[in-house]
């Protein structure tokens, strides 16, 4: 965080604005950085008065969906071709896509707008609204309501709440363990967070499997 933060604030103008712009659309494309903590940083930045919080706010949003929208676009123009290579396929593991595509049809269009809230499913869903050729007015409508919760919710709460959180930083630094046992127990924490995660989604594979092996037993009774 201190590193954005440092590297967004060593400029002025515009610069900012494209910076953040940039890096949320570079997340639509894979970039192996937390959205939220560029959404964070754009906050703070708003704070320390290196930019306006409601441009932020509207840069913000157009970073978002448009990086969301990259995904969709990609998961509808290759999706099929791409689902087929190896990197794909450790990306996105067809069972994850398997269980992304039960939960559309299942739930239908609940599931893009949730997806924005959950940062594990959210390039599986898109993707998969893509290669399903899902109405892209639908994709944008529930997609771009999400974001107009998440992203003004973020960012501006961290700009209001920045004197607080400016605060915490100050704090962190001066502990005996300072950033370094921060970062450590941030990793422990997303570390706790991500085996629930994939407890949880194997559990909800397990399920599918059953479904469909029921599913196909009830098929052969009925022939």
């Amino acid at each position: 965080m201190e590193a954005v933060l440092n590297t967004l604030m060593g400029h002025s103008g515009p610069v900012p604005y494209l910076i953040v712009f940039s890096l949320l659309l570079a997340c639509g494309f894979g970039l192996p950085m937390p959205e939220d903590l560029i959404l964070f940083a754009a906050g703070m930045m708003a704070y320390y008065k290196s930019a306006d919080v409601w441009i932020m706010v509207g840069v913000c949003f157009l970073g978002v969906v448009l990086g969301d929208t990259s995904v969709y676009t990609i998961g509808a123009v290759f999706g099929r071709r791409l689902r087929k290579t190896a990197l794909v396929k450790k990306l996105l593991p067809p069972a994850r896509m398997r269980m992304v595509r039960r939960k559309l049809h299942d739930q239908g269009n609940k599931v893009i707008f949730a997806a924005r809230f959950m940062p594990g499913l959210r390039t599986p869903v898109f993707f998969t609204s893509g290669t399903l050729h899902l109405p892209v007015r639908i994709f944008l409508f529930y997609d771009c309501l999400a974001a107009l919760i998440s992203v003004p919710t973020i960012v501006y709460a961290t700009y209001y709440f920045g004197d607080h959180v400016d605060r915490v930083v100050r704090v962190v630094r001066r502990i005996q363990f300072g950033v370094i046992g921060t970062i450590l127990f941030i990793i422990a924490m997303l570390a706790i967070k991500g085996w629930w995660g994939a407890k949880k989604e194997r559990e909800l594979e397990r399920e599918g499997a059953l479904r469909d092996a029921l599913d196909k037993v009830d098929a052969k009774l009925q022939e």
